[in-house]
């Protein structure tokens, strides 16, 4: 997910979109900690950025 995607969304929608991919990550590290694969190992490298992304332009618009 591009930042610029993210700036696009509504407060409501970035902190929706925040929660899915938090609960996601969790499953997937919960996946791999119990010994199983993931179907796309790159998947957890990505919902870490994104919810990264998310974060940032949070902060961005409370310091505006």
């Amino acid at each position: 997910m591009k930042a610029k995607e993210i700036r696009s969304m509504s407060d409501e929608e970035r902190a929706k979109t925040l929660e899915d991919m938090r609960m996601e990550l969790l499953r997937e590290r919960g996946v791999v900690a119990m010994g199983g694969t993931t179907s796309n190992t790159m998947r957890i490298r990505e919902l870490r950025k994104s919810i990264a992304r998310i974060l940032s332009v949070e902060r961005e618009v409370k310091q505006r």
